[in-house]
């Protein structure tokens, strides 16, 4: 992967059909910077290289612009954001959105609060917290357009994390690898159970990558059941 931060994604972007300007770029840069500098002092990534930073970081977040249509000034939440992905990019490029970034370890609370006001992004909410507690709060539950999580669990246990905080008619949309079609149907029951439906699953391989990657997109359909999300650990250990 070659070239740099600010190249790599000109020419992704516009191969998602996205278009940036000298001014997002400059926020990617700044927020590569802050990345780099903070995961020296604790992991927030394996991936150090810058290139591939641009690529397999924003390009991976920013891809769902491609596939889902986004309301202007559409409510989201980031569930598991850890370095702020995907929530951070689509900020970026899309800074009408009223993004929530939700993680239960507060160290990365603190670097995302530096990034969030180095590139002065507005609207954006930093909660501590885990899923299962958070989704049970009136303040976030069914509160969000879209409710998004990439790299966080199996479908099916995400589902349960994720769902509660949709709105009906909202989505819930997991950003996965390839070959997500076991994971898919193995998630049919909880994702019914949790109000939903299964809308879409796009696939695509990441500009100037061999890598393949899928979205998925679930619409939530009715409220969800009080029941759900149940207390923290109980979606891993024992998944719908």
């Amino acid at each position: 992967m070659e070239g740099s931060v600010r190249e790599i994604l000109l020419a992704g972007a516009h191969d998602l059909g996205i278009s940036l300007s000298d001014l997002q770029l400059d926020a990617f840069e700044k927020f590569t910077e802050l990345l780099l500098e903070w995961n020296a002092k604790f992991n927030l990534t394996r991936i150090t290289d810058p290139a591939e930073i641009a690529v397999k970081h924003y390009l991976d977040s920013v891809s769902l612009l491609k596939f889902v249509e986004i309301p202007v000034g559409a409510k989201v939440i980031d569930v598991g954001t850890g370095a702020g992905l995907p929530g951070l990019p689509l900020k970026i490029v899309r800074p009408d959105l009223e993004m929530t970034l939700l993680d239960s370890v507060r160290k990365k609370l603190t670097f995302l609060q530096v990034v969030v006001d180095e590139l002065e992004l507005r609207k954006s909410e930093l909660v501590h917290g885990r899923a299962e507690d958070v989704g049970r709060t009136p303040a976030y539950r069914e509160q969000y357009d879209f409710s998004i999580s990439r790299a966080v669990a199996r479908l099916n246990v995400l589902a349960e994390l994720c769902m509660p905080f949709c709105k009906v008619d909202g989505s819930f949309v997991a950003y996965k690898g390839p070959d997500v079609r076991e994971e898919v149907q193995e998630a049919e029951r909880a994702i019914g159970l949790l109000g939903g439906r299964l809308e879409a699953v796009h696939e695509f391989v990441l500009p100037s990558t061999d890598m393949c990657r899928s979205l998925v997109v679930v619409r939530k359909t009715r409220r969800t059941s009080p029941k759900y999300p149940r207390k923290s650990g109980t979606p891993e250990r024992n998944p719908l």
